[in-house]
């Protein structure tokens, strides 16, 4: 495989900054819908516009079977994975993933790349979990030392890494096209801007509730947050960023779940998509939360679509 040591930012076989356009969508939803109704909806997204889905990894569909499932269904999209897990499959199981999607769709695939959790790797997994830099660091090594046998893409296709602390963003930087934090406020956006300079891809997730009465918005935000909030690399991030061990307790204070996952009308959400755009993001993957009962927020994501579209 061609090395991508050096770093080819915007490459998705074509200019990738009009591929993915500057927001899309980040979500789990299609992964609980039954296939033939997840192929209805993603064709209905490219149809909304919307340029990009993210989808990830647990124990749901198989991230590169699923993303082949979405490619298919489309002809514009973007499909990324936010994120593949690097301990679910050894190095060349993923290049020989990435080159077979980008090659089977016209480099409309980017691959997003992580290390997990450790309760994640070691709970669901079986794995023990090591120095995620080092692991990180390792697996990209072993990745740039594959020899693919089948025909490549066009393109050499690019690579990011979730990265939410300097150490990871900097490895970012200078082992792949660049980042996709999660969780993060834009403070931390533009942080990551500083650490990746000018040139590196950044596109952060930003959850969102569409919903203007606090307590049911603040609800859905609060439950959303608990499964990240437990995580020390989340809480030492905001810590950078203004918060403080009192912002943790008892599920979150409103001004740390404002601060994380915004909501209210169409026009407070668009507003914090822009703010990550303005701290230095190239892209972003916005997360929206369902409302109690519902398995895909379809009304949300048509409601915002016009909105989302207008950001630059």
């Amino acid at each position: 495989m061609p090395s991508s040591g050096t770093p080819v930012r915007n490459d998705l076989g074509v200019d990738s900054g009009r591929a993915l356009g500057r927001v899309g969508l980040w979500s789990q939803a299609l992964d609980r819908l039954p296939a033939s109704a997840a192929l209805d909806v993603v064709q209905e997204l490219e149809e909304l516009g919307y340029p990009a889905l993210w989808i990830s990894e647990g124990l749901r569909r198989e991230v590169f079977v699923n993303a082949s499932i979405l490619l298919g269904a489309t002809s514009r999209m973007v499909v990324a994975t936010g994120i593949a897990n690097i301990w679910a499959r050894d190095a060349p199981a993923m290049v020989a993933g990435q080159l077979t999607l980008a090659e089977a769709f016209d480099g409309r695939f980017l691959l997003g790349m992580g290390v997990s959790q450790p309760a994640i790797v070691e709970g669901m997994r079986g794995h023990v979990y090591s120095s995620p830099l080092k692991r990180m660091a390792s697996y990209l090594d072993a990745m740039d030392e594959v020899q693919y046998q089948s025909p490549a893409p066009a393109h050499t296709p690019p690579r990011i890494l979730a990265a939410v602390g300097p150490k990871m963003l900097e490895l970012a930087g200078r082992r792949s096209a660049g980042a996709h934090p999660y969780f993060v406020v834009p403070e931390h956006t533009a942080a990551a801007r500083a650490v990746l300079g000018p040139d590196g891809l950044l596109c952060p997730e930003q959850a969102v509730v569409l919903e203007t009465d606090p307590e049911r918005a603040r609800a859905i935000a609060r439950d959303y947050a608990q499964f990240y909030l437990r995580f020390p690399s989340y809480r030492n991030e905001l810590k950078k960023h203004g918060f403080a061990d009192d912002d943790f307790e008892d599920g979150g204070t409103a001004r740390l779940i404002d601060a994380v996952v915004p909501w209210g009308d169409v026009d407070a959400l668009t507003s914090r998509v822009q703010a990550h755009l303005d701290a230095g993001a190239d892209h972003v993957a916005v997360q929206v939360l369902p409302p109690p009962g519902t398995t895909a927020p379809l009304e949300q994501w048509r409601e915002l679509a016009p909105a989302l579209r207008s950001c630059t």
